[in-house]
């Protein structure tokens, strides 16, 4: 549908732009509001880095409560990063026994996590509860925070250095067109 304008040229249909998608609407929508708002490329480059690296860890339960500490520290975005971290709940949730099961091969516990399952997992809760459970998996944990600590860090800078210049580009992008539908801004005077 198209709406339609007066103007000097005459009379002029302006075509309507398609409606906007879920992951328009829920995922670059936030961040381009971030950006319109006056957050640099590199704090929101780091941010979303940090968010991807810290919303993958082997920290179920635990991942706002960093995410949220590291941004407060680091006077990053906390909803961005929240944002980023929560969108990959299920990575995280593919990846945790992985990481487990390589964790406990690391440091020697790796038969007795070899062939666990969530359901085995959610069995010796119900059982034993969290003490058996616990007493199973530090080791694992362990292991699999040390294997997300070295995995981290190379994906945060690869992530940082590809991403802050492509939001450079879409804020030169934003201001260019908002000098063509504003004008340009007028000299302010010196006193």
């Amino acid at each position: 549908m198209s709406s339609t304008s007066i103007s000097a040229a005459g009379v002029q249909a302006t075509p309507e732009s398609p409606p906007r998608t879920w992951v328009q609407r829920r995922l670059l929508d936030p961040f381009m509001s971030l950006l319109k708002a006056g957050l640099s490329p590199g704090s929101l480059a780091l941010t979303v880095a940090l968010g991807v690296a810290l919303g993958v860890g082997p920290t179920v339960g635990f991942t706002t409560i960093i995410c949220t500490a590291v941004a407060l520290r680091l006077r990053l975005n906390v909803a961005a990063m929240q944002l980023v971290c929560h969108l990959l709940s299920p990575v995280q949730l593919i990846l945790l026994l992985p990481l487990l099961r390589w964790g406990a091969t690391i440091l020697g516990q790796g038969e007795q996590v070899a062939n666990l399952t969530l359901t085995q997992i959610r069995h010796m809760i119900s059982a034993d509860g969290w003490s058996s459970v616990v007493q199973l998996l530090w080791r694992a944990e362990l292991g699999a925070l040390l294997l997300w600590a070295v995995a981290a860090v190379p994906t945060v800078a690869a992530l940082y250095f590809g991403l802050r210049p492509l939001f450079q580009k879409i804020v030169r992008k934003h201001e260019a067109t908002e000098t063509v539908v504003t004008g340009p801004t007028p000299p302010v005077p010196v006193e």
